[in-house]
C-alpha cells in the first residue's frame, strides 16, 4: 500500500514540477503516473550502471556529475514517453532537481508517517 501511495505522490510531484517550471510538460495525471514509474525503473536499473561507469568523472567533479546523470535519466524518460516532455538538457537538469527535492520531501513524510517497527 505504501508503494502505491508513494507512486501517486511522485506522480503528483511530477505534475507540480510541470506547473512550476515551463521547460517540463506533463499532459495528464495518467501520463504523470507512467512517467513516475518509468523514472523509477530507469533510476533502479540504469542509474547504478551509469554511476559505476562514470565514477572517475564523478570523483574528479566532487560528485557534481551525479546531477548530470539525474538529468539524463529525466531526459531519457521524457524521450520514451508521449505525455511527458522536456525542452532540453538544461530543462531536464532543473526539472530533475525540483523532482528530486519533492522526492526527498515525500521520503521524509513517509519516514514520519510510517516509522519502521523493527
Amino acid at each position: 500500500m505504501k508503494i502505491l501511495l508513494r507512486w501517486f505522490l511522485l506522480a503528483a510531484a511530477l505534475l507540480l514540477v510541470a506547473h512550476l517550471y515551463p521547460g517540463v510538460v506533463v499532459t495528464s495525471f495518467s501520463s504523470a503516473l507512467i512517467a513516475a514509474m518509468v523514472l523509477g525503473l530507469l533510476n533502479t536499473l540504469l542509474r547504478p550502471i551509469l554511476v559505476l561507469l562514470t565514477l572517475p568523472v564523478t570523483v574528479v567533479s566532487l560528485g557534481l556529475f551525479l546531477f548530470v546523470i539525474n538529468a539524463l535519466m529525466f531526459w531519457a524518460a521524457a524521450n520514451l514517453l508521449g505525455g511527458f516532455e522536456v525542452a532540453g538538457f538544461w530543462a531536464a537538469l532543473i526539472g530533475s532537481l525540483i523532482y528530486s527535492l519533492f522526492g526527498m520531501l515525500i521520503d521524509v513524510l513517509f519516514e514520519r508517517l510510517f516509522p519502521d517497527q523493527d
